[in-house]
């Protein structure tokens, strides 16, 4: 696309960092980019810096702060579901002595990203909370761990999402 940039690439040092970039793939899942991009900054604020234990920590009252804080894109699902991703980071950083050793347990890039989607029903269940507009292809890209027939978060792994 003319004029458009890559995102800047970064080298994670901290749980925080990995946890910060597979948010906004969170945020920019059917959201546009450049929408994100300019909320970003206060995102990072009202989501703690994205320390991960701060974003683990928060609690049903708090998600409904955030859905009326204007500084975010106020997706109740989307947000629930980072809330979800923060507590398992933290679960597979525990488990493996790392989220870097976690990552690199898996050999290549495919294993990894399905290791990711096995790992974390937070990141399954985000193929149900957005919108399947942009492409055929991403639709059966997110729905592919959905068994046979499943059409719908109600008919995926665990179910719907919360409430």
């Amino acid at each position: 696309m003319p004029g458009a940039e890559a995102p800047t690439q970064i080298k994670p040092t901290t749980l925080g960092d990995y946890f910060e970039v597979m948010s906004k793939a969170d945020f920019q899942t059917g959201i546009s980019w450049a929408v994100v991009e300019s909320k970003w900054p206060g995102i990072r604020a009202a989501l703690r810096g994205f320390e991960a234990e701060a974003v683990a920590a928060l609690g049903p009252k708090d998600i409904d702060a955030l859905v009326q804080d204007p500084r975010v894109i106020r997706n109740r699902a989307k947000l629930q579901a980072i809330v979800g991703n923060a507590r398992r980071m933290l679960d597979l950083a525990d488990e493996h002595g790392g989220f870097k050793r976690y990552l690199r347990a898996h050999g290549d890039f495919g294993a990894t990203v399905a290791a990711l989607r096995k790992a974390s029903s937070s990141w399954a269940r985000r193929a149900a909370t957005t919108s399947c507009t942009s492409s055929v292809r991403r639709c059966r890209r997110m729905r592919s761990g959905w068994p046979r027939g499943a059409s719908s978060a109600a008919d995926a792994p665990g179910g719907p999402p919360a409430p």
